[in-house]
């Protein structure tokens, strides 16, 4: 393994750079400890379009014939429709060959349970155990069973999606909408899902070969394309997806780029309108999830960063979520399948926009707002670790002090977050206020703590 501080491995999977750290054999060893971990059985295998996937899935789908399973290949598919698949189809398991947002030289395998949902830190450590060990079920000769191939993997997420809106409402709208894919495994289904609520359809990079367009987060400076189009076609809306389709930026009718944290937000007040219920978010949602909660009378619960942490909460919490996710535009809607999903925060969208008669910029300006800012540095979660020890002291006493994940300090009029990333070697660094103004000094004076705490670290 060339660099192996490129490689992270934790409740988000594994992730790596393509010919350093994250290798085929890799990959297959990998899939050797989840077929064992499941104790064989049907196992689905997909990916999403980038052009180091096929060899990745090639290699997951020789490691788990080698302990016993039976691969399903599921071709190009986006990762809420993988999930949604998993459990639809009682499999075993199921292992996505996916780097989410990360930059094209990375890729990644993400491992799922038979419940459709990512592993539990509980079972990610039982997993990983034995792979660690080596202690693997490996099967004799004559034992191996066949490929399955599935077409049409995603028809399953989407009779779904389509059972959940009001698609009479959105149709009699004629919404016209400028989706970007930015040529990722979202263009699998998109296109078909829009034109399927009557939705007049304006598509940008929407082949799944891989080739991103644009950087493969959906962040306000990385889709230019999209806000210029919006103008010049006078769409009602613009829908950008990230690389596996789990996320949804948005971009208003003026060409305006909302923001990832407004899609929860948006979404979260549409459901609450008609359904009173929790809301589950992580630790670095926006506050604006506090003031919807307080809105409309409801509870708020937020956890770790992490899909699977977000998840966990959702399905256990009293009252019963009927929304949660994750401010980077990740939205999870129970009622579809509880996993951050494009596609229902798609749906959400229309819907409000169907029913409210108005421009996307007057519904979101009915919604609280604030500007959040997120930073990184270079670092490891061992020195994040020692850095957050430093600061913790140097807070007390100043603000309400969260160690659930890394160090978040809550003040009256903003908060700052520390912690290390689930999916790169580097420490995020956020700071949220009222107005960017606000927001720029708090990031700053954390930025300046960093400075001072490095040298203690």
């Amino acid at each position: 393994m060339k660099n192996a501080a490129t490689l992270k491995i934790s409740i988000s999977g594994a992730r790596g750079i393509i010919g350093d750290s994250l290798t085929p054999q890799l990959a297959a060893t990998l899939a050797q400890a989840f077929g064992t971990y499941v104790g064989g059985g049907p196992v689905l295998v997909g990916r999403d379009a980038r052009a180091s996937g096929i060899m990745l899935a090639e290699a997951v789908v020789s490691g788990l014939l080698s302990v016993g399973c039976r691969p399903i290949d599921v071709g190009i598919l986006p990762i809420p429709s993988f999930l949604f698949l998993t459990k639809a189809t009682n499999a075993a398991g199921g292992i996505a060959v996916t780097a989410s947002h990360n930059p094209r030289q990375w890729n990644g395998l993400k491992f799922v349970s038979h419940r459709g949902l990512y592993l539990t830190p509980q079972q990610t450590e039982e997993f990983l155990d034995i792979y660690h060990q080596g202690a693997f079920d490996f099967i004799p000769a004559g034992k191996y069973k066949s490929v399955q191939v599935m077409s049409d993997a995603a028809d399953a997420h989407l009779r779904r999606l389509l059972t959940r809106f009001d698609g009479s409402t959105i149709r009699r709208r004629r919404i016209r909408v400028v989706l970007d894919c930015n040529n990722g495994a979202g263009a699998v289904l998109a296109p078909r899902f829009l034109l399927e609520l009557g939705c007049e359809v304006i598509p940008l990079y929407c082949e799944p070969n891989g080739e991103f367009a644009h950087d493969s987060e959906p962040t306000p400076e990385n889709i230019s394309d999209v806000c210029a189009a919006v103008k010049s076609s006078k769409a009602d809306v613009g829908f950008i997806q990230d690389a596996d389709a789990d996320r949804l930026a948005i971009v208003d009718e003026r060409g305006r780029p909302l923001g990832e944290e407004l899609t929860l937000v948006w979404a979260a007040s549409h459901v609450l309108r008609k359904t009173k219920g929790s809301i589950v978010c992580n630790l670095s949602s926006t506050r604006a999830l506090d003031d919807l909660a307080a809105r409309y009378g409801v509870k708020i619960f937020r956890t770790k960063i992490g899909e699977v942490n977000v998840v966990e909460k959702l399905l256990a919490a009293k009252p019963r979520a009927v929304i949660g996710g994750e401010g980077n535009g990740g939205v999870i809607d129970p009622e579809i399948h509880p996993c951050r999903d494009s596609f229902a925060a798609m749906g959400l969208v229309l819907e409000a926009l169907a029913a409210g008669r108005k421009p996307v910029s007057s519904l979101v300006g009915a919604l609280p707002r604030y500007v959040l800012l997120k930073d990184r540095i270079e670092g490891s979660a061992e020195r994040a670790h020692r850095l957050i020890g430093v600061l913790k002291k140097r807070y007390e006493n100043k603000g309400t002090i969260s160690l659930q994940d890394g160090l978040k300090v809550d003040f009256p009029d903003h908060w700052i977050h520390i912690r290390p990333s689930n999916t790169e070697p580097v420490i995020r660094v956020l700071a949220e206020a009222k107005t960017k103004a606000r927001a720029r000094r708090a990031l700053a004076s954390l930025r300046d703590e960093i400075d001072m705490a490095w040298k203690k670290t």
